[in-house]
């Protein structure tokens, strides 16, 4: 069991890649960080060689963070994913090693939730059409194919918080709305639960996509399920790229099955700008492409950029893993004097009995004691009345169900013990 880092000198670090928001920088700087920043994704290669020493990384979905790179960064406390999905850690990793991982689940939802609003509305307006038609010097004022979203009936495939809060949109704009999760869902508004993905996709005219990373979501949806679609129907993805089939959903575009389609996310996406975009949809004048923008606004980012540097924040200097997505939630404030122990441990029986007996043959008081288990990791923030002597941390160390273990002191930020 890994038993986390030493200190580290010059104090804390974060390395924020990806062209995080700059409102992040700001607020770690102001929770006592040195903050380094990159505009790119890292390889694995330069993770492994970058993390030494880092207590902080940052990143948004591009980096990937393999078992490999966090076994080479044992100093590492926390990673951001400053975005909402995580399937870019390998977080039983993270988890086996103690490291928190935060993200923003509802910063950007309502960006996403405008982007297949507008695109719906451009793909059964033709908006598209009409405007290259402009460019090229054609004037056509035709309705012929232009039609209102009102009184669409929209099929949402994943009610997460984007799908439910696009169907409390759509519904406002006479919209529809139909919905299928694999998980039961509370219906918003007149929103109607479908029992299976078949009956959703035979019932409505859009489709759009709203799942989340998990493995069992790779190639949802393929050909039985885009022929299962309407004649003239629409689909949008702006979840995962690999969801799709898009040799298939090319198909239904060509043959003229699917009337169009928007897609946002692809099952391999360029590192930066520099580096060319390759995909089978491109060139379909009835496809709307975008670059992983469905999140991309200032309002989001600027949101997202404070909302997951304040949870890393507040995990350093207090202990608080409120929202984490792998470590036990337990949310404590700042201590108001002495010293608190952070304790990530092994989830077995007797674990806080036997650290609470260590503590208690050193003559110490504790003043307060939060615990939160899940699954196989159990964390603990104990609060004592004064410091901790080194023979005491020494052994808490060596116990066979310790993780990881640090010391919060009033007014500074986390350390290793």
């Amino acid at each position: 069991m890994e038993r986390g880092g030493a200190p580290v000198s010059g104090g804390r670090r974060a390395l924020l890649l990806e062209n995080i928001h700059p409102d992040a920088v700001s607020v770690l700087t102001a929770a006592g960080l040195s903050v380094e920043t990159a505009k790119r994704a890292f390889t694995e290669a330069e993770l492994c060689e970058r993390l030494a020493g880092v207590d902080v990384v940052g990143i948004r979905s591009q980096t990937q963070l393999t078992d490999l790179v966090l076994e080479s960064a044992p100093d590492l406390l926390a990673v951001g994913a400053f975005c909402i999905g995580t399937n870019q850690i390998d977080l039983a990793s993270a988890t086996r090693r103690g490291v928190a991982v935060f993200n923003a689940p509802f910063s950007n939802t309502r960006s996403v939730v405008e982007l297949a609003i507008a695109e719906m509305i451009s793909l059964t307006r033709r908006l598209t059409d009409k405007s290259n038609a402009m460019h090229a010097g054609v004037w056509d004022k035709s309705a012929a194919g232009s039609h209102e979203i009102r009184g669409r009936r929209l099929g949402i495939v994943g009610y997460g918080n984007i799908g439910s809060q696009l169907s409390v949109v759509a519904e406002s704009l006479g919209m529809r709305v139909r919905f299928f999760d694999t998980a039961d869902k509370l219906a918003l508004g007149n929103a109607h639960p479908c029992g299976t993905l078949h009956e959703l996709l035979e019932t409505v005219d859009i489709v759009t996509l709203h799942v989340d990373g998990r493995p069992t979501n790779r190639q949802l949806f393929g050909d039985e399920e885009l022929s299962r679609m309407r004649p003239g129907s629409l689909f949008l993805n702006l979840s995962r790229g690999f969801v799709v089939d898009h040799g298939a959903l090319r198909s239904h575009l060509e043959s003229g099955h699917l009337a169009g389609a928007a897609v946002d996310v692809f099952p391999q996406e360029p590192a930066s700008s520099a580096d060319p975009f390759v995909s089978e949809l491109r060139g379909l004048p009835n496809v709307i492409l975008t670059p992983h923008v469905g999140g991309s606004t200032e309002e989001a980012q600027q949101d997202i950029g404070n909302f997951v540097a304040r949870k890393l924040g507040r995990y350093l200097s207090e202990g608080s893993t409120m929202l984490s997505v792998n470590l036990p939630g337990v949310d404590a404030h700042e201590p108001p004097g002495g010293c608190r122990l952070l304790y990530v441990h092994r989830n077995v029986p007797g674990v806080l009995a036997e650290v609470n007996a260590r503590i208690a043959g050193y003559g110490l008081n504790v003043e307060g004691e939060l615990l939160g288990t899940r699954g196989e990791i159990g964390y603990a923030i104990i609060d004592l009345a004064c410091g901790l002597p080194g023979e005491l941390l020494a052994g808490l160390h060596a116990l066979d169900a310790t993780v990881r273990l640090r010391v919060v002191q009033p007014g500074s930020t986390a350390m290793p013990a």
